[in-house]
This record gives structure tokens, C-alpha cells and sequence, in this order.
């Protein structure tokens, strides 16, 4: 049992129920939802709660909200919508890719303090705390200053025990470097999830993160590059071969996001990611726990992959 700082304060980590363990309510540029709100279309708030709703009454208890400042976190938005929909909402601190260029100078350590604020006292101006640390890096790879930020995770993990979640790409073997860095900073990497791993159907590669401690987060449905059917026969493969209490299915979805002008002038009602998951939080409900199960995954299967899965990782054991 330990707490975890959610956006309505502390839970229990015995009550986290079926977590989703990479979503989003909202993403658009930091400080977007305050100043052009507009661009994320109407009734913003009611159309998040109604959405959530419909998440919580099919059975979803927890969302962990991984959008950190440079995607657009609103913790106020995020307590709102939370206390609305009845859910449990966890948001993170930390850094995701765009690191403007007026920081490059900051360090590690700098950015190491803000996160533990972030943690401990909560963001700043509000009574939200952060639940995860958060880092990313991408198809450029581990970058000078995409460095700055794991380290300064890192670093923020070693002072708190507060568990890691890491934006990656499968494609490029990007974990290699990553978990090469946290190696180098003491990070418990039984802490530590490696997400986007369903981008790739490279078991060798996924096994390897494995066997540093890692858990894995299966967490791009329905996705590109990777079909849908070829996440989830990669998802029970890994079960099969005896990893399973090491996995941590999601969907990254989006809820909230920028409605683009068309070409003739006209504002959609739903945005493109929308129209890419009409099903949101609801896809793996629908779609990917009734292929798991009929590809022979049992009903214990998926109570560990959605309900002690999470509660495992945030534990430590």
C-alpha cells in the first residue's frame, strides 16, 4: 500500500481499481487552455466530463493524465474534470519533447528541484500535486537537452521513489539510451515504464528492456504503423512468454485538442484525433480485451494487466 497524489489529492494505491496507465484529457501548447481556449472547441469542460463519464461507467477508475507542462497541462481543468466524471485523474511532472530554446541553459539539477516541487508542494499556484515523473525522447534520439530532462527525472526519482514513465520510440531502440541514463543516476529501474512499446513487433528488442527490470507500456491503440490486431498478438506473446505482471496496456489517447480550420473555411466538431479513436478511452474495452480473451487471455489476465499491474508499479514491488 502506498498514496499517490492524485488531482483531487492522495489515494490509496489499493483503490486505483482498472487504470489506464497513458492517457491524455487534454494536449495543446503550454499555456493555450488559459489564453486561446477557444481553439479547442465548445463546452470544453462538459464535453471532457461526459467523456470520462462514459469511461467510468464501463468500468475505468483511474486515468494517469500524461501531459506535462510543454503539452498543455491545466491542473485546474484536470480537477474539474476528475470531480465531474467521478474518476481518479493522476497527472505527471516532468518533460516531454519541446524544450524552448530559452532554457537550454537550464540544468539537470535546476529542473530536478521543480519536478520535486511539483511533487510535494504541487504546480504552482494551485493545491495539485503530480503523481509520475515524466521524460521523453524521439526519432532524434536521446538529444542534448532532451538529456538535461531524464537526468533531471532521474534525479527527482532517486530524492522522491516517485515512479517514471518515458515517452520512447521502439523504432529507433531509444530505451537503449535512456535506461543507459538512468543507470548512470541510480534509478530503480523496477520503477520505470518504457511507453509506446507497442510501436514496434520486435520482441527481442521489447524482451531486452524486460530483463533491465522495466515494465512496459503497451500504450498506442489503435495506433499507426503498427496494426491494431499486431499490438495486441505482441501484447500476448509477451504474456505467454511470462511477462505479463510487467505490462501496462493503454491507448494515449486525446480528449481535448486544437480543432483545426478546414480547407474551406470551417471548423469540424471533433478534432483528428478524435476521428481516428471514435471509441477513446472505450477502445480496449471494445476491442482489445475481447481479441486478448479470445486469443486465451483469462479473466485473472486481465485484472492483472489493468488493476495490479499499476498498482505494482506505484508500490515498488
Amino acid at each position: 500500500m502506498s498514496y499517490i497524489n492524485s488531482v483531487l489529492g492522495p489515494i490509496d494505491s489499493a483503490d486505483l481499481g482498472f487504470t489506464l496507465m497513458h492517457e491524455h484529457v487534454l494536449v495543446a501548447a503550454s499555456g493555450l487552455s488559459k489564453s486561446y481556449p477557444d481553439l479547442l472547441g465548445p463546452d470544453r469542460e462538459a464535453r471532457a466530463i461526459a467523456t470520462l463519464k462514459r469511461a467510468k461507467a464501463q468500468g475505468i477508475d483511474t486515468l494517469l493524465d500524461a501531459t506535462t507542462f510543454d503539452l498543455g497541462r491545466d491542473p485546474e481543468l484536470l480537477q474539474t474534470v476528475a470531480a465531474g466524471a467521478g474518476i481518479n485523474l493522476i497527472n505527471v511532472t516532468g518533460w516531454w519533447l519541446d524544450v524552448p530554446r530559452f532554457m537550454l541553459g537550464v540544468g539537470a539539477n535546476q529542473m530536478a528541484d521543480e519536478f520535486i516541487r511539483d511533487l510535494n508542494e504541487g504546480f504552482r499556484g494551485t493545491t495539485v500535486k503530480a503523481g509520475m515523473l515524466k521524460c521523453a525522447a524521439d526519432a532524434e534520439g536521446v538529444t542534448p537537452a532532451l538529456e538535461t530532462m531524464a537526468r533531471a527525472v532521474a534525479r527527482a526519482h532517486v530524492q522522491t521513489g516517485v515512479p517514471i514513465m518515458v515517452h520512447s520510440y521502439p523504432a529507433g531502440q531509444v530505451a537503449r539510451r535512456q535506461i543507459e541514463i538512468f543507470r548512470e543516476e541510480g534509478v530503480d529501474l523496477t520503477r520505470v515504464k518504457i511507453d509506446h512499446s507497442n510501436d514496434t513487433t520486435d520482441i527481442e528488442y521489447l524482451e531486452w528492456i524486460l530483463a533491465q527490470g522495466c515494465f512496459l507500456g503497451l500504450d498506442r491503440y489503435p495506433g499507426r504503423l503498427v496494426s491494431p490486431h499486431s499490438r495486441t498478438v505482441t501484447l500476448k506473446r509477451l504474456m505467454d512468454l511470462g511477462y505479463g505482471e510487467r505490462l501496462c496496456p493503454s491507448h494515449d489517447c486525446i480528449c481535448l485538442h486544437i480543432h483545426n480550420e478546414q480547407a474551406d473555411g470551417s471548423i469540424p466538431p471533433e478534432h483528428d484525433f478524435m476521428r481516428s479513436n471514435p471509441d477513446q478511452y472505450l477502445y480496449m474495452h471494445r476491442h482489445v480485451i475481447p481479441e486478448l480473451m479470445a486469443m486465451g487471455a483469462t479473466d485473472a489476465d486481465i485484472h492483472m494487466l489493468f488493476v495490479d499491474n499499476p498498482r505494482r508499479l506505484f508500490e515498488g514491488r
